[in-house]
């Protein structure tokens, strides 16, 4: 388990929250294992109701971490990356999930989002997939989910064009249901948890299955996004675009 991601169960909910702080947390291979495996465990515990992805220190997650990309594009990657082991845990996830969002949700920052049933956001939260500025595509999913929900205008800017939405734009469209103030994010998660748990679970879960596009179609797209990626990242156009990331940071 990373030491970066705390995994604590308060009655029915689960709260899988990533801590680290100095690097905006942004997910390295073991987080993505770690909340991987603390979502997997709680479809085998009949007495976890319901589950909250969050962040700590007013951030929820600044994304992978770039150094893995510029890695990845100098070998043949053999098995699955463990960001899509964690997306398919997401994609297999039947118990209600709960974003509670402070600060920037960034690349899959923002597609963890887009898998969850619910979502708060503090009016410091901002969403962005910025991978078009990478040589890169959309991942996770987001290009089959992400027009579903707030339709192909809405989505083109964000995942072709890189920009971003605020709490309030994404409000607007319709994937954030509530807006709070700064550091009211898992309290106000909290609460619907709660209203969550008291509902019968079996109806629950019929109904969110219903709701949701079919796992299948999910599973299929996020593979096809992956090898896509893959190849995206092996680019000269990326490896040029991770290069100058670099570059800027040192001056």
């Amino acid at each position: 388990m990373s030491e970066h991601i705390i995994v604590s169960d308060q009655e029915a909910v689960r709260i899988i929250t990533m801590r680290r702080p100095e690097k905006k947390n942004t997910l390295t291979q073991d987080m993505y294992l770690a909340m991987s495996d603390a979502i997997d465990s709680a479809q085998r515990d009949p007495a976890i109701r319901c589950l909250i992805l969050t962040g700590r220190s007013g951030v929820f997650s600044a994304g992978n971490d770039i150094g893995d990309y510029l890695q990845a594009a100098t070998y043949e990657v053999t098995r699955p990356r463990n960001s899509v082991i964690f997306l398919q845990s997401l994609v297999n996830n039947t118990k209600p999930i709960i974003a509670a969002v402070d600060g920037i949700a960034i690349g899959i920052g923002t597609t963890m989002v887009f898998h969850c049933d619910y979502v708060v956001a503090s009016t410091t939260a901002t969403f962005s997939s910025p991978f078009i500025q990478y040589g890169l595509v959309p991942e996770g999913a987001t290009s089959l989910l992400v027009p579903r929900m707030v339709g192909h205008q809405r989505a083109f800017a964000m995942l072709v064009l890189g920009r971003a939405m605020s709490a309030a734009d994404g409000h607007e469209a319709g994937f954030v249901n509530l807006v709070v103030p700064p550091g009211h994010a898992v309290v106000e998660a909290q609460k619907v948890a709660r209203d969550i748990c008291a509902l019968p679970a079996e109806a629950v879960a019929i109904s969110r299955k219903l709701l949701k596009p079919p796992t299948e179609d999910l599973v299929r797209r996020i593979g096809e996004e992956d090898r896509n990626f893959g190849e995206r990242m092996r680019s000269p156009e990326a490896v040029a675009a991770f290069q100058g990331f670099f570059a800027r940071k040192k001056r």
